[in-house]
């Protein structure tokens, strides 16, 4: 049996962006979203969730960018004394590999994050990571200690096959080059996640798709994807949303690529082709 959870990252970033991921379940065929408990939009991601039932909502743990939603004074090595983030990934992998970030601070502050979706009314389905912070081998262990000290017991492994990706999303451009090496460090750590998963007693889908394709998803592209899924589980990450001056000043890299990729969830021919190979289409919830 072909099963696929059809993700959407960074719920909660902006309005546009919670409107084009409710719009992308509710009229198309995206199954779940994990949301950001610091996102400048978390409130009106918890009404639209709220709102919609159906949609899979997860925790999307941040450890750069945006507000920490622990107190500043309890993470130290980890926010400012205004409680700002480290304003990078490659900020917080200097802070994380130096040792200069503590450990204890990470589980702090993601442990408030899930603790803040909580406190709103929803129960997180999984956990992933913002930038995909939880390939590094000291996060790693920390997200999933806290994940299952929170009770949950499910976690994106973002180790994806490259040679679906690269033959599905056929695009030029140095961005698709970027995105790629940054999928083949993640496999680098792929025995080391199982591993931790395996200790901690962690599900996640068989296969993942996504990484490499960041941005570049058009209902093409998706369409290739998802005639490329195998048998058994296989999350695909999206990041669909609405292009409005609103995103522009939150200063995402991905602006117009979150519409297209919204669009892409909408189209009908993506739909058939799920339809077609007998996909069923799940959330975290239903992966056992």
């Amino acid at each position: 049996m072909k099963q696929v959870i059809l993700n959407a990252d960074d719920f909660g970033l902006t309005r546009g962006v919670n409107e084009g991921i409710i719009r992308a379940h509710r009229e198309g065929i995206l199954t779940s979203a994990t949301l950001m408990a610091n996102g400048p939009a978390f409130d009106d991601a918890v009404e639209r969730a709220k709102a919609n039932p159906r949609l899979g909502i997860g925790c999307h743990l941040v450890l750069s960018g945006g507000m920490a939603v622990a107190p500043c004074e309890k993470i130290p090595s980890l926010a400012g004394p205004n409680g700002a983030l480290p304003e990078s990934l490659a900020a917080l992998v200097v802070r994380v590999t130096s040792g200069s970030l503590r450990t204890g601070d990470i589980e702090t502050e993601l442990r408030a994050q899930i603790e803040k979706i909580r406190a709103a009314g929803i129960e997180p389905s999984h956990v992933d990571t913002h930038k995909h912070t939880h390939t590094h081998p000291r996060v790693m262990g920390v997200v999933a200690r806290v994940a299952r000290a929170c009770g949950i017991s499910r976690i994106r492994n973002p180790v994806e096959d490259l040679r679906d990706s690269w033959k599905m999303t056929r695009s030029d451009g140095f961005g698709r080059f970027l995105d790629l090496a940054a999928a083949c460090a993640v496999r680098s750590v792929g025995f080391q996640f199982r591993a931790l998963s395996r200790r901690y007693g962690l599900l996640s889908p068989d296969h993942f798709l996504g990484l490499a394709a960041t941005g570049r998803l058009n209902r093409i592209a998706l369409a290739r994807l998802m005639e490329a899924v195998h048998e058994g589980s296989t999350e695909i990450m999206l990041h669909p949303g609405i292009w409005d001056p609103e995103l522009e000043k939150v200063g995402s890299r991905l602006q117009h690529q979150r519409q297209t990729e919204m669009e892409a969830l909408l189209a009908p021919e993506v739909e058939r082709v799920a339809r077609e190979r007998g996909i069923r289409l799940i959330t975290y919830r239903e992966l056992n």
